[in-house]
Protein backbone atom coordinates (compact mmCIF):
# COMPACT_ATOMS: atom_id res chain seq x y z
CA UNK A 1 0.00 0.00 0.00
CA UNK A 2 1.43 3.63 -0.77
CA UNK A 3 4.17 2.31 -2.47
CA UNK A 4 5.46 0.87 0.73
CA UNK A 5 6.21 4.37 1.54
CA UNK A 6 5.42 4.23 5.10
CA UNK A 7 7.36 0.91 6.43
CA UNK A 8 10.31 2.08 8.91
CA UNK A 9 9.57 5.80 8.48
CA UNK A 10 8.81 8.05 11.88
CA UNK A 11 5.41 9.61 11.33
CA UNK A 12 4.77 12.63 13.98
CA UNK A 13 0.67 12.74 14.49
CA UNK A 14 -0.82 15.25 16.37
CA UNK A 15 -4.25 14.83 18.02
CA UNK A 16 -3.69 11.11 17.48
CA UNK A 17 -5.87 9.72 20.99
CA UNK A 18 -9.05 11.26 18.65
CA UNK A 19 -11.52 9.86 16.21
CA UNK A 20 -9.81 10.62 13.39
CA UNK A 21 -5.97 10.49 14.51
CA UNK A 22 -6.68 6.78 16.34
CA UNK A 23 -7.55 5.39 12.89
CA UNK A 24 -4.63 7.23 11.12
CA UNK A 25 -2.42 5.69 14.06
CA UNK A 26 -3.51 2.21 13.85
CA UNK A 27 -2.96 2.01 9.99
CA UNK A 28 0.21 3.33 9.92
CA UNK A 29 1.61 1.08 12.72
CA UNK A 30 -0.32 -2.08 10.68
CA UNK A 31 1.80 -0.64 7.45
CA UNK A 32 5.22 -0.52 10.02
CA UNK A 33 5.25 2.62 10.60
CA UNK A 34 7.24 4.19 13.75
CA UNK A 35 4.33 6.17 15.32
CA UNK A 36 4.44 8.89 17.62
CA UNK A 37 1.50 10.71 19.22
CA UNK A 38 1.00 14.35 20.26
CA UNK A 39 -2.18 15.17 22.30
CA UNK A 40 -3.53 17.17 24.49
CA UNK A 41 -5.26 14.23 26.73
CA UNK A 42 -7.54 11.72 26.05
CA UNK A 43 -10.73 13.68 24.58
CA UNK A 44 -13.40 11.05 25.46
CA UNK A 45 -14.32 8.09 27.93
CA UNK A 46 -14.72 5.41 26.19
CA UNK A 47 -11.85 6.42 24.20
CA UNK A 48 -11.30 4.29 20.52
CA UNK A 49 -7.30 5.35 20.96
CA UNK A 50 -7.43 3.69 24.30
CA UNK A 51 -9.64 0.49 23.20
CA UNK A 52 -6.79 -0.30 20.83
CA UNK A 53 -4.25 -0.24 23.06
CA UNK A 54 -1.65 0.88 20.62
CA UNK A 55 2.06 0.39 21.38
CA UNK A 56 3.22 3.66 20.36
CA UNK A 57 5.08 7.00 21.93
CA UNK A 58 2.85 9.51 22.92
CA UNK A 59 3.78 13.08 23.73
CA UNK A 60 0.66 14.80 26.11
CA UNK A 61 1.18 18.77 25.94
CA UNK A 62 -1.14 21.23 24.21
CA UNK A 63 -0.03 22.61 20.86
CA UNK A 64 -0.24 25.94 21.91
CA UNK A 65 2.86 25.21 23.72
CA UNK A 66 5.52 25.75 21.30
CA UNK A 67 8.75 24.81 23.37
CA UNK A 68 7.38 20.97 24.12
CA UNK A 69 6.22 20.85 20.35
CA UNK A 70 9.93 21.38 19.57
CA UNK A 71 10.98 19.10 22.09
CA UNK A 72 8.64 16.83 20.94
CA UNK A 73 9.63 17.13 17.35
CA UNK A 74 13.03 17.72 17.59
CA UNK A 75 13.51 13.76 19.88
CA UNK A 76 10.97 11.98 17.12
CA UNK A 77 12.96 13.27 14.03
CA UNK A 78 9.79 12.54 12.05
CA UNK A 79 9.69 12.09 8.23
CA UNK A 80 6.49 13.44 7.80
CA UNK A 81 3.71 14.77 10.32
CA UNK A 82 -0.37 14.62 9.96
CA UNK A 83 -1.55 17.43 11.83
CA UNK A 84 -4.68 16.64 13.16
CA UNK A 85 -5.20 18.22 16.96
CA UNK A 86 -7.77 20.52 16.64
CA UNK A 87 -10.97 21.91 18.39
CA UNK A 88 -13.87 20.09 16.05
CA UNK A 89 -17.22 20.82 17.58
CA UNK A 90 -19.08 23.64 16.02
CA UNK A 91 -21.40 24.16 18.73
CA UNK A 92 -18.37 23.80 21.31
CA UNK A 93 -17.09 26.74 19.40
CA UNK A 94 -20.26 29.16 19.90
CA UNK A 95 -19.62 28.23 23.72
CA UNK A 96 -15.91 28.60 24.13
CA UNK A 97 -14.35 30.52 20.58
CA UNK A 98 -11.11 31.88 22.05
CA UNK A 99 -10.32 28.32 22.94
CA UNK A 100 -11.39 27.57 19.45
CA UNK A 101 -9.43 30.13 17.48
CA UNK A 102 -6.49 29.49 19.68
CA UNK A 103 -6.38 25.88 19.09
CA UNK A 104 -7.46 25.93 15.88
CA UNK A 105 -5.68 28.88 14.53
CA UNK A 106 -2.58 29.55 16.79
CA UNK A 107 -2.20 25.87 17.10
CA UNK A 108 -1.58 25.59 13.30
CA UNK A 109 0.76 28.26 13.61
CA UNK A 110 3.14 26.96 15.93
CA UNK A 111 2.96 23.48 14.43
CA UNK A 112 4.06 25.03 11.40
CA UNK A 113 6.98 26.47 13.21
CA UNK A 114 8.14 23.53 15.10
CA UNK A 115 8.33 21.62 11.44
CA UNK A 116 9.87 24.51 10.00
CA UNK A 117 12.65 24.77 12.83
CA UNK A 118 13.30 21.07 13.02
CA UNK A 119 13.68 20.45 9.35
CA UNK A 120 10.67 18.10 8.80
CA UNK A 121 10.31 17.39 5.03
CA UNK A 122 6.83 16.65 4.84
CA UNK A 123 3.45 18.24 6.42
CA UNK A 124 -0.12 17.46 5.75
CA UNK A 125 -2.31 19.96 7.55
CA UNK A 126 -5.70 18.36 8.35
CA UNK A 127 -8.58 20.98 7.95
CA UNK A 128 -12.36 20.82 6.90
CA UNK A 129 -15.06 21.37 4.69
CA UNK A 130 -16.35 23.87 6.87
CA UNK A 131 -13.13 26.03 5.82
CA UNK A 132 -14.89 27.38 2.69
CA UNK A 133 -17.56 30.09 2.96
CA UNK A 134 -20.27 28.36 2.52
CA UNK A 135 -23.47 29.64 0.33
CA UNK A 136 -25.81 27.14 0.37
CA UNK A 137 -25.69 26.30 -3.43
CA UNK A 138 -26.13 22.95 -4.97
CA UNK A 139 -22.67 22.24 -6.07
CA UNK A 140 -19.72 21.35 -4.37
CA UNK A 141 -16.77 23.60 -3.40
CA UNK A 142 -13.60 23.79 -5.18
CA UNK A 143 -10.13 23.86 -3.76
CA UNK A 144 -9.95 27.27 -5.63
CA UNK A 145 -13.36 28.86 -3.88
CA UNK A 146 -12.49 31.35 -1.11
CA UNK A 147 -12.23 30.46 2.59
CA UNK A 148 -14.80 31.62 5.13
CA UNK A 149 -16.83 30.37 7.63
CA UNK A 150 -20.11 31.39 9.20
CA UNK A 151 -19.39 30.05 12.74
CA UNK A 152 -16.41 30.36 14.95
CA UNK A 153 -15.09 26.42 14.00
CA UNK A 154 -15.83 27.23 10.28
CA UNK A 155 -14.08 29.94 10.75
CA UNK A 156 -10.88 28.77 12.06
CA UNK A 157 -10.53 26.20 9.52
CA UNK A 158 -10.71 28.70 7.12
CA UNK A 159 -7.97 30.69 8.97
CA UNK A 160 -5.68 27.93 9.48
CA UNK A 161 -6.29 27.17 5.61
CA UNK A 162 -5.19 30.84 5.26
CA UNK A 163 -2.13 30.32 7.39
CA UNK A 164 -1.24 26.69 5.39
CA UNK A 165 -1.20 28.84 1.69
CA UNK A 166 0.62 31.66 3.64
CA UNK A 167 3.39 29.39 5.47
CA UNK A 168 3.86 27.97 1.86
CA UNK A 169 4.70 30.52 -0.02
CA UNK A 170 6.55 32.49 2.52
CA UNK A 171 8.69 29.16 4.40
CA UNK A 172 8.43 26.30 1.86
CA UNK A 173 7.74 28.00 -1.58
CA UNK A 174 7.78 25.59 -4.26
CA UNK A 175 9.91 27.44 -6.81
CA UNK A 176 12.83 27.19 -3.66
CA UNK A 177 12.35 23.77 -3.16
CA UNK A 178 15.73 21.80 -2.69
CA UNK A 179 17.15 24.97 -3.27
CA UNK A 180 16.94 26.68 0.04
CA UNK A 181 14.67 24.35 1.93
CA UNK A 182 13.24 20.80 1.63
CA UNK A 183 10.07 21.13 3.08
CA UNK A 184 6.60 20.20 1.21
CA UNK A 185 3.08 21.26 2.89
CA UNK A 186 -0.32 20.27 1.67
CA UNK A 187 -3.62 20.41 3.58
CA UNK A 188 -6.33 17.93 3.39
CA UNK A 189 -9.95 18.91 3.44
CA UNK A 190 -13.36 16.51 4.15
CA UNK A 191 -16.79 16.16 4.63
CA UNK A 192 -18.98 14.51 7.39
CA UNK A 193 -17.01 11.54 8.20
CA UNK A 194 -18.21 8.26 10.46
CA UNK A 195 -16.45 5.53 11.60
CA UNK A 196 -16.74 3.35 15.12
CA UNK A 197 -15.12 5.15 17.78
CA UNK A 198 -16.38 8.30 17.32
CA UNK A 199 -17.67 9.60 21.52
CA UNK A 200 -17.83 13.12 20.58
CA UNK A 201 -20.60 15.19 21.78
CA UNK A 202 -22.97 16.02 18.97
CA UNK A 203 -22.10 13.88 16.97
CA UNK A 204 -24.89 12.58 15.09
CA UNK A 205 -24.26 8.44 14.77
CA UNK A 206 -22.10 8.71 18.03
CA UNK A 207 -25.53 10.61 19.78
CA UNK A 208 -27.20 7.63 18.29
CA UNK A 209 -25.60 4.78 19.39
CA UNK A 210 -25.59 6.19 22.79
CA UNK A 211 -29.12 6.42 22.91
CA UNK A 212 -29.78 3.33 21.21
CA UNK A 213 -27.28 1.37 23.88
CA UNK A 214 -29.83 3.03 26.93
CA UNK A 215 -33.06 1.93 24.80
CA UNK A 216 -34.07 5.31 24.34
CA UNK A 217 -34.87 7.93 21.25
CA UNK A 218 -31.99 10.49 20.25
CA UNK A 219 -33.60 14.18 19.71
CA UNK A 220 -32.68 15.02 16.34
CA UNK A 221 -31.94 19.15 15.97
CA UNK A 222 -32.29 19.39 12.08
CA UNK A 223 -33.47 16.43 9.93
CA UNK A 224 -33.42 18.39 6.72
CA UNK A 225 -29.64 19.29 7.33
CA UNK A 226 -27.66 17.48 3.95
CA UNK A 227 -23.77 16.19 4.35
CA UNK A 228 -21.24 14.50 2.33
CA UNK A 229 -21.26 11.30 4.74
CA UNK A 230 -18.05 9.26 4.26
CA UNK A 231 -16.43 6.38 6.35
CA UNK A 232 -13.07 7.46 7.81
CA UNK A 233 -11.15 5.19 6.46
CA UNK A 234 -12.08 7.40 3.03
CA UNK A 235 -10.21 10.63 3.73
CA UNK A 236 -7.46 8.92 6.06
CA UNK A 237 -6.75 6.48 2.36
CA UNK A 238 -6.59 10.03 0.74
CA UNK A 239 -4.38 11.60 3.63
CA UNK A 240 -1.81 8.39 3.26
CA UNK A 241 -1.99 9.22 -0.81
CA UNK A 242 -0.78 12.64 -0.21
CA UNK A 243 1.82 12.34 2.37
CA UNK A 244 3.38 9.63 -0.05
CA UNK A 245 3.62 11.89 -2.76
CA UNK A 246 5.67 14.37 -0.93
CA UNK A 247 7.53 11.96 0.67
CA UNK A 248 8.43 10.90 -2.68
CA UNK A 249 9.24 14.80 -3.36
CA UNK A 250 6.35 15.80 -5.92
CA UNK A 251 6.38 19.16 -5.27
CA UNK A 252 3.07 19.65 -7.26
CA UNK A 253 1.31 17.54 -4.58
CA UNK A 254 2.14 20.11 -1.99
CA UNK A 255 -1.35 21.80 -2.25
CA UNK A 256 -5.09 22.11 -1.17
CA UNK A 257 -6.91 18.51 -1.80
CA UNK A 258 -11.03 17.87 -1.31
CA UNK A 259 -11.86 14.39 0.23
CA UNK A 260 -14.97 13.52 -0.63
CA UNK A 261 -18.05 10.66 -1.21
CA UNK A 262 -19.05 10.71 -4.74
CA UNK A 263 -22.51 12.58 -5.13
CA UNK A 264 -24.81 9.99 -4.26
CA UNK A 265 -22.60 10.21 -0.65
CA UNK A 266 -25.18 13.36 -0.19
CA UNK A 267 -28.09 12.50 2.18
CA UNK A 268 -29.76 14.41 4.55
CA UNK A 269 -29.92 13.12 8.72
CA UNK A 270 -33.71 11.85 7.87
CA UNK A 271 -32.00 9.56 5.59
CA UNK A 272 -29.30 8.70 7.41
CA UNK A 273 -31.50 7.27 10.53
CA UNK A 274 -33.22 5.08 8.10
CA UNK A 275 -30.50 3.72 6.68
CA UNK A 276 -28.83 3.40 10.29
CA UNK A 277 -32.60 1.28 11.65
CA UNK A 278 -31.72 -1.00 9.05
CA UNK A 279 -28.55 -2.38 10.64
CA UNK A 280 -29.84 -2.03 14.61
CA UNK A 281 -33.24 -2.05 15.65
CA UNK A 282 -32.65 -0.10 18.62
CA UNK A 283 -32.51 3.25 16.48
CA UNK A 284 -35.13 5.60 17.45
CA UNK A 285 -35.35 9.18 17.13
CA UNK A 286 -37.33 12.30 17.73
CA UNK A 287 -37.22 15.77 16.28
CA UNK A 288 -37.02 18.67 17.93
CA UNK A 289 -38.50 21.92 17.75
CA UNK A 290 -36.13 24.18 19.49
CA UNK A 291 -35.79 27.12 17.24
CA UNK A 292 -33.01 28.50 19.51
CA UNK A 293 -30.70 26.32 18.06
CA UNK A 294 -27.12 27.73 16.91
CA UNK A 295 -26.58 28.28 13.10
CA UNK A 296 -25.05 25.17 11.13
CA UNK A 297 -24.96 24.75 7.84
CA UNK A 298 -28.03 22.63 6.02
CA UNK A 299 -26.15 22.17 2.71
CA UNK A 300 -22.08 21.29 2.37
CA UNK A 301 -20.57 19.54 0.09
CA UNK A 302 -17.57 18.80 -1.95
CA UNK A 303 -16.17 18.79 -5.19
CA UNK A 304 -13.33 16.35 -5.25
CA UNK A 305 -12.14 16.18 -9.01
CA UNK A 306 -8.96 17.16 -8.59
CA UNK A 307 -7.66 14.18 -6.13
CA UNK A 308 -10.01 11.78 -8.36
CA UNK A 309 -7.85 13.23 -11.75
CA UNK A 310 -4.17 14.20 -10.64
CA UNK A 311 -4.03 11.96 -7.55
CA UNK A 312 -6.13 9.00 -9.11
CA UNK A 313 -7.95 8.97 -5.35
CA UNK A 314 -11.84 7.91 -5.09
CA UNK A 315 -13.64 6.33 -2.60
CA UNK A 316 -14.14 2.65 -2.17
CA UNK A 317 -17.75 2.06 -0.08
CA UNK A 318 -20.26 4.21 -0.74
CA UNK A 319 -21.93 6.03 1.63
CA UNK A 320 -24.47 3.08 2.50
CA UNK A 321 -21.94 1.13 3.32
CA UNK A 322 -20.18 3.39 5.46
CA UNK A 323 -23.86 3.91 7.80
CA UNK A 324 -23.75 0.03 8.02
CA UNK A 325 -20.47 -0.63 8.73
CA UNK A 326 -20.51 2.22 11.58
CA UNK A 327 -23.58 1.46 13.35
CA UNK A 328 -22.35 -2.05 13.19
CA UNK A 329 -18.98 -1.06 14.89
CA UNK A 330 -20.77 -0.09 17.87
CA UNK A 331 -23.73 -2.14 17.95
CA UNK A 332 -20.88 -4.84 18.60
CA UNK A 333 -19.47 -2.54 20.99
CA UNK A 334 -22.63 -2.02 23.14
CA UNK A 335 -23.58 -5.39 22.38
CA UNK A 336 -20.86 -8.02 22.24
CA UNK A 337 -18.57 -6.64 25.88
CA UNK A 338 -16.80 -4.11 23.87
CA UNK A 339 -15.99 -5.45 21.28
CA UNK A 340 -14.13 -3.58 18.70
CA UNK A 341 -14.22 -4.22 14.60
CA UNK A 342 -11.58 -1.29 13.87
CA UNK A 343 -9.29 -4.34 12.63
CA UNK A 344 -12.12 -6.52 10.57
CA UNK A 345 -13.38 -2.92 9.08
CA UNK A 346 -9.77 -1.68 7.71
CA UNK A 347 -9.17 -5.70 6.51
CA UNK A 348 -12.12 -5.64 4.77
CA UNK A 349 -11.77 -1.90 2.98
CA UNK A 350 -8.16 -2.61 1.56
CA UNK A 351 -9.89 -5.94 0.69
CA UNK A 352 -12.17 -4.10 -1.81
CA UNK A 353 -9.84 -1.41 -2.60
CA UNK A 354 -7.52 -3.78 -3.78
CA UNK A 355 -10.98 -5.46 -5.78
CA UNK A 356 -11.33 -1.99 -7.36
CA UNK A 357 -7.63 -1.46 -7.80
CA UNK A 358 -7.31 1.68 -5.95
CA UNK A 359 -4.33 4.21 -6.82
CA UNK A 360 -3.00 3.32 -3.62
CA UNK A 361 -3.78 -0.47 -3.30
CA UNK A 362 -2.62 -1.67 -6.16
CA UNK A 363 -0.21 -4.92 -6.62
Amino acid sequence: MFNNIYYGKTVFITGHTGFKGSWLSYWLMKMGANVVGYSNEIPTKPSHFELLNLDMKSFFADIRDIDKLNVAIKESKPDIVFHLAAQPLVRLSYKNPIETYETNVIGTLKVFEACRTNGVKAIVNITSDKCYENKEWVWGYRENDPMGGYDPYSSSKGCAEIITSSYRNSFFNLDKYNISHQTLLASARAGNVIGGGDWADDRLICDVARAASKNEAVLIRNQKATRPWQHVLEPLSGYLLLGQKLLEGRKEFADGWNFGPREEGNYNVGEVLIELKKHWDKVEFKFETNSKNPHEANLLKLDCSKANIKLGWRPTWDSKIAFKKTISWYKSYYENSAEVLTKSDLESYIKDARIKKMEWNSL
